[in-house]
Formats: structure tokens, sequence, C-alpha cells
């Protein structure tokens, strides 16, 4: 026989007049058999910088514990609003955060399954009359027990097009993050600036959002140590002389037009390692080491084509 939801709370609320206040509780015993900590512990390792995210999310992650461990005990308290809005440049880690931040939910018992869904406008909002409905509903339906990551969300609103059907997206969304809270969360993504004109425009959205996280830019020398990664993941390495390069290129890349911090030094590492291999394929050499394939050189950063402006 399955108990509903009443049912328990009832029994817990009889439990929890027999309890006094030095009733004891193993805080630590809740958080080992959770396992938060190896999430908390693969964002500090495989994330560079965002130390004001990282600190976010494990506040936010202290607030669920606790609030696991007053439900055990039959302590009423508000359901925590778990729908969260990911602020800042393209780039910053804000899908991995939200992969990450899935799986928290998911140990802690608040999501079913802890999939990470990332849709954007293209995905929710039909062409025509009738077509926006249909493809919200499903792709509702397929984020069920999970989080539903809506990335440059603002784009969902065009107030200036009267024949925009976003605002039909909007309704559907703000009515299963109300109703079905306990079995799926939102997660709004985009630049920062936009996304607050974007709550402005929707108080109704704004009001069910109240975790916000902003992502700030990587640094130059941050952005080197995920050149470095990136490359110890394809087991590749700079030259000795290269470090220096990729961090001016950096520098440089920072002040030019649609930077994308992480995005955009992948896309120098993947054009770096193209040279690199055209570099050994016509220097004639008909015997290679192990050093010569995996190495990245200087001159293999040197030739894009900001160092020729």
């Amino acid at each position: 026989m399955s108990l509903n939801k009443q049912t328990i709370y009832v029994a817990l609320q009889n439990i929890t007049k027999n309890m006094t206040d030095d009733t004891l509780v193993n805080l630590q015993e809740e958080y080992n058999k959770t396992q938060i900590q190896e999430v908390l512990d693969e964002l500090k390792q495989e994330l560079v910088g965002l130390q004001p995210v990282k600190t976010r999310i494990k506040e936010i992650a202290a607030l669920l514990l606790i609030d696991r461990l007053r439900n055990n005990l039959g302590l009423v308290s508000g359901s925590p609003g778990l729908h969260m809005s990911f602020t800042g440049s393209p780039g910053t880690g804000k899908t991995t955060v939200a992969m990450k931040m899935a799986d928290i939910l998911n140990r802690l018992d608040y999501i079913r399954k802890g999939h990470l869904m990332t849709v954007t406008r293209d995905d929710l909002v039909g062409q025509y009359i009738g077509h926006t409905a249909p493809k919200t509903k499903e792709v509702l339906k397929q984020a069920m027990g999970g989080v539903l990551f809506i990335d440059e969300a603002y784009y969902l609103y065009k107030p200036d097009n009267e024949r925009d059907y976003g605002a039909e997206a909007i309704e559907i969304l703000l009515q299963v993050m109300e109703n079905q809270r306990d079995d799926l969360v939102v997660i709004f993504a985009g630049y920062k600036d936009r996304m607050e004109k974007f709550y402005e425009s929707n108080p109704g959205l704004s009001s069910r959002v109240t975790n916000h996280v902003d992502f700030p830019d990587y640094t130059a020398e941050e952005l080197l140590a995920i050149a470095k990664l990136m490359l110890e993941e394809q087991q590749y390495r700079f030259a000795p002389d290269a470090d220096e390069v990729l961090l001016e290129y950096a520098e440089r890349r920072m002040k030019q037009p649609h930077f994308a911090n992480a995005r955009s030094i992948r896309n120098a590492i993947d054009r770096a390692r193209m040279r690199q291999a055209n570099r050994i394929f016509i220097s004639g050499d008909k015997i290679l080491t192990k050093n010569d394939l995996v190495t990245i050189k200087a001159e293999d950063i040197l030739k894009s084509r900001l160092f020729s402006e």
C-alpha cells in the first residue's frame, strides 16, 4: 500500500511530538549518505576560478541538506525555492555548474532523475498559432524529474512583436514551475543585463526564481590555466615559451568582439593543434618522437591573426 504525502506528514508530526529540543541528529552521517561533497569537490577540481559561484552552490547545498534533516524530524518549513537564474558571459561555466547542481539535487532527493536538459527559444516557441504549446509541453515532459536549463532565456520574450508566441511558452512554464515544482527545477541563463530586463518584464517569473548566481568573466591567468587543462585532457602540452604567448593571446582576445571566455580559448587551442599538425607535416621529418606529437609551440599560437594586427 502506498502512502500519500499527507499521511507521511501526519505520521512525522506524531513522531515530532515525542521529541525534545535535545533530540540528536547526525549531520555528518546524513552528509556522507548523500555524497554531495563528491560533487562539490568535482566543481573545485574541474572549474578554474569562479570562487563566488562555488561558494553560492555550496550555500544552496547546505540549505537543502539542513532542510532535508528538518523534514526527517517532521519539522514544518516552507519548501525551499529551487528555480534558479545563472547570469554571465558565454563560456563561463554555466552549463557545467548546472549539471553539478542537478547531481546535487538528485542526491538530496529533491529531483527524481538528476538529468539536465538544455534548450533555447527554438526548442520551446513555435512559428505559427498552435505550435508553441505542444513544443513547450513536450520539452517539459522530457525534463520532468530533472533540471531544465533555458539558455539565453530573454529571447523568449519579444514585446515589440505582437505575433510572437514566446509569451505563451512563458505562461506554460510559469504554471509548471508552480504546480510541479517538486518534480522539476528550471534554470534561466544569459547575460546579466538582459536577464534583469527579462525579469522586470515578467514579474510572475521573477517571483518564482529565488536563487541568483552570477558568473564572472575569467582573468587572462585563469584562461591560461584553463588552456593547460584542455591540453592535458587531450594529451598535449605547451612548450616552455608557449605559456607567455598564450597569456598575451588571451589578453588581446578579451578586448575583441564576441569574446566567449573558455569557449574562445578552446577554439584557440583547436587552431593551435591544426597549426602544429601542419608544421610537422611540411617539415619533411620522416621520424618523429612522442614529444613532437604532444608539444604545442609558441609559433603555433603566434600565427593567430591577433598577432598580425
